[in-house]
């Protein structure tokens, strides 16, 4: 009976030491320290914002009329070329042998307008003699125009000949840089078939599209900043060329952009924002516009949140509609009202609902 009793004991005494360690583990987290702005910046902006590509001012994809297998190709992609460089060879065989046949068609054509010539001549002292007929000099002259004629479409042949032959030796347009080659030797090469791609080693541009409400206060020569994302570089620039249509681009203008810079390592093809500076207008109201820095945002798939503070300090995410990027910022369509406060940075991973300590 006692050793029953001491079992008890020993198993209450366990259970209650267990009672005592779980009472331990489930102890509140501390509070994590964050950063909160409750002000909103920029409650009207200053500029429009709009993505672009840098691409070289001129480029050309070159390209041949003729049919015909690729003997050689003479460049290689991001090798510098010089103006009238020849860039691609296509087999001409066939051009050669038209080439002899209108050179064969010219000496035939000369030897008849030599001897119609010698007979025009000679006609005409006879007829000033009084010794060949109105009739006779009519008939010579006419033979002499005709062999002139025939002298005459042989060497156009003979133009048109050799004008194929730049369609067989494709030259550079202009001085740049080859940015890919699209046939390599051997290829069959067909009319309009881009060949060769070449980028002009001089000036860049930004193409940029900007929606039809901000395309009335984009002007041209209006100067603008130009965010390069991957290099985390701000260029000024220039408006060169504002489309009035949007007929063929999806209902966005087309704005291009010269770049004042001149630095080596700004590449075409890299991605931008561009921002155009607006004016206020004197009789526009104001209304206030959310903008929170890109850093305070919260991803999740396609979903895009902010922490906001709620009562007794908890965090609490809120579910965001995004609008324009203004290039650090972004604004807030819906979500968040202009005098809420929400977590700029925290010392600790947040989650909702987490206690928080505002610094």
């Amino acid at each position: 009976m006692k050793i029953k009793i001491t079992s008890l004991l020993i198993f209450s005494a366990a259970l209650l030491f267990s009672c005592g360690s779980d009472r331990k583990e489930t102890k509140e987290l501390p509070p994590i320290a964050v950063i909160v702005n409750g002000i909103v910046e920029n409650s009207t902006s200053p500029f429009v914002t709009a993505s672009g590509k840098i691409e070289a001012e001129n480029s050309a994809n070159v390209s041949t009329r003729m049919m015909g297998y690729v003997t050689k190709v003479h460049v290689k992609v991001g090798q510098k070329v010089g103006a009238g460089q020849l860039l691609v060879s296509i087999n001409n065989t066939d051009l050669q042998a038209k080439k002899a046949q209108v050179d064969a068609s010219i000496l035939q054509a000369t030897a008849g307008y030599n001897n119609a010539k010698k007979d025009y001549d000679r006609f005409v002292a006879l007829f000033n003699q009084q010794s060949a007929s109105q009739k006779e000099l009519d008939d010579m002259t006419a033979r002499f125009e005709m062999a002139k004629a025939g002298l005459e479409g042989a060497k156009q042949m003979r133009n048109e000949v050799m004008a194929q032959f730049s369609y067989a030796n494709i030259t550079a347009p202009f001085g740049g840089v080859v940015t890919n080659t699209f046939i390599k030797e051997g290829d069959m090469a067909n009319p309009g078939m881009p060949l060769v791609s070449v980028e002009g080693s001089g000036k860049l541009q930004v193409t940029a599209m900007v929606s039809e409400s901000d395309i009335s206060k984009i002007k041209q020569g209006m100067p603008v900043s130009i965010i390069i994302k991957s290099m985390n570089k701000k260029v000024a620039g220039k408006v060169s060329e504002v489309s009035l249509s949007a007929k063929n681009t999806g209902g966005q203008f087309l704005v291009k952009v010269n770049l004042d810079a001149t630095d080596k390592a700004i590449l075409s093809g890299m991605f931008v924002n561009v921002q155009f500076p607006i004016e206020k207008e004197a009789n526009a109201t104001v209304s206030e516009q959310v903008i929170v820095p890109t850093s305070a945002l919260v991803k999740q798939g396609q979903l895009t949140g902010i922490y906001t503070v709620g009562s007794g300090n908890v965090a609490i995410l809120r579910w965001l509609r995004i609008g324009k990027n203004y290039g650090d910022k972004v604004e807030v369509l819906s979500g968040l009202s202009a005098k809420e406060p929400y977590i700029i940075s925290a010392e600790g991973k947040l989650f909702n609902g987490a206690k928080v300590q505002i610094n």
